[in-house]
C-alpha cells in the first residue's frame, strides 16, 4: 500500500494564511493534500494529535456536555447538537445512542485523530476531528459555548499521542466500487429478499450473492426497488415538512453513519444546495450530485421498511430516509404514502415520450 507525505508543514501553513476564508476541506483539495494532512500541519500550533481508537475517545466525549456532531460524505453534511452519552463499543461497530446524537462507528476506519483549537473572527473554536488512513474526515465533534472546557483539557492531556509530528503520511483513497450485480442470480435475490425479516439481513444477502446495495436495486425489480427521478428529492422533503411527520435520515461515510430521528421543519435551497436548518439539526445536500434515486421495500417482522435512497454518479450512497416509529407516534404509514406517491422513473420517461 503506497503512502504519501505532503510538502512540509511550514509551506502548508504559509499557503493557508493566504486563503483563510476557505473551509479546510476545500483548501486541502486546492493544495492537493488531504484534510487530515492540513490539520496535522498545525500540530504544536493549536493542534494536538490524540488517540484515534473510538473506545479510548468516545466514552470521554460525554464529559464535554453539549456539542455538535458532524459527519459528511462528498455530497451531504449532517450536524446534530446533543451529548455523547450511551456509548456502546464493539469489535467491528460501535454506537452512540441518544435522542439527539445517534451514530454507528466502524473503528477500522479511524486512523488519525486531533484536538483542534483555533482563534477566529467569532472567537476560539475547539473540535475533535477523526480521519481515515487516506486523511479524509470520518467524524468531527465541535464544542459549543456551554461545553465543559475542563473536560476538554483533561481529554487532551490523557489521550495525547506520543507522536506530535506535523506531517501525516496517508494511503491512496480506495476508488468507489460502483454498482455490482450478477443478473444470473436475480431470481435468488428476489426469493431471499422476500424472505427477509430484518433490514440488517440485506447486506448479508448482498455479500452472499457478491453484489452491493446499488447493484441489487438495479436488478431486483418491483415491488422491492423502484427507480425514481432525481428531482423527487425536493418533492419528498417538502412533503415530510408539510405533513409534519417524523423520519430517520442516515448520512455517512465508510467510518461513520450519523442519524437524525425527528421532523424536518425548515428547508432553504441555495444554489446547488438543499439545506435543512432546524434547531439542533442541520443538513446540507448537493442536489446536483444526486445521480440515482430508489424507493426500496425491505420486509421485516414489524412490517415493510420503506426507504428513499440517493446515490452519486460513482454509485456511492449519499443519504437514506425512512419513516420513524416511536412509542408515541408511528409516522411510517404517512411516510410510506409519500414514497408511493412519487413517480417512477420509467413512468416519467413514458409520459415525456407521449407528450412530445
Amino acid at each position: 500500500m503506497t503512502t504519501t507525505t505532503p510538502a512540509n508543514a511550514e509551506d502548508i501553513r504559509a499557503a493557508r494564511a493566504e486563503h483563510t476564508e476557505m473551509r479546510d476541506r476545500d483548501f486541502a483539495a486546492k493544495l492537493g493534500i488531504s484534510e487530515g494532512q492540513l490539520v496535522a500541519a498545525y500540530c504544536g500550533a493549536g493542534v494536538t494529535r490524540i488517540a484515534a481508537d473510538p473506545n479510548a475517545v468516545f466514552p470521554r466525549l460525554a464529559d464535554l456536555g453539549e456539542v455538535m456532531a458532524l459527519t459528511r460524505n462528498e455530497s451531504c453534511v449532517i450536524e446534530k447538537v446533543g451529548t455523547y452519552s450511551h456509548y456502546q463499543s464493539g469489535e467491528h461497530a460501535c454506537m452512540v445512542l441518544t435522542p439527539e446524537i445517534d451514530l454507528r462507528l466502524f473503528p477500522r476506519h479511524f486512523a488519525h485523530a486531533f484536538a483542534v483549537e483555533r482563534e477566529g473572527k467569532r472567537g476560539t473554536s475547539r473540535s475533535i476531528q477523526f480521519f481515515d488512513a487516506a486523511g479524509d474526515a470520518v467524524h468531527k465533534v465541535h464544542l459549543r459555548e456551554t461545553s465543559n472546557l475542563d473536560a476538554w483539557r483533561a481529554l487532551i492531556s490523557d489521550l495525547a499521542h506520543e507522536d506530535q509530528s506535523d506531517a501525516l503520511a496517508v494511503v491512496a483513497r480506495t476508488p468507489p466500487e460502483g454498482a455490482k450485480a450478477d443478473p444470473e442470480k436475480s431470481e435468488t435475490l428476489r426469493r431471499e429478499w422476500a424472505e427477509m425479516t430484518d433490514t440488517h439481513q440485506f447486506m448479508r444477502l448482498c455479500s452472499k450473492l457478491k453484489m452491493n446495495r446499488l447493484g441489487a436495486y438495479r436488478i431486483v425489480g418491483e415491488p422491492f426497488a423502484r427507480a425514481l427521478p432525481t428531482d423527487t428529492v425536493n418533492t419528498m422533503l417538502d412533503a415530510v415538512r408539510d405533513q409534519e411527520i417524523e423520519v430517520m435520515i442516515f448520512v455517512g461515510n465508510k467510518g461513520c453513519i450519523e442519524i437524525h430521528g425527528g421532523p424536518v421543519r425548515h428547508l432553504r435551497e441555495m444554489g446547488p444546495w438543499q439545506n435543512i436548518l432546524d434547531p439542533g439539526f442541520d443538513l446540507h445536500l448537493r442536489l446536483d450530485h444526486v445521480a440515482e434515486v430508489w424507493a426500496v421495500n425491505k420486509p421485516t417482522k414489524r412490517g415493510d421498511a420503506i426507504s428513499y435512497e440517493a446515490f452519486d454518479s460513482d454509485g456511492s450512497i449519499i443519504f437514506q430516509v425512512f419513516g420513524r416509529r416511536t412509542d408515541e407516534n408511528d409516522s411510517r404509514p404517512a411516510w410510506n404514502a409519500i414514497v408511493a406517491s412519487l413517480p417512477s422513473l420509467e413512468a416519467e420517461a413514458r409520459a415525456e415520450v407521449e407528450t412530445a
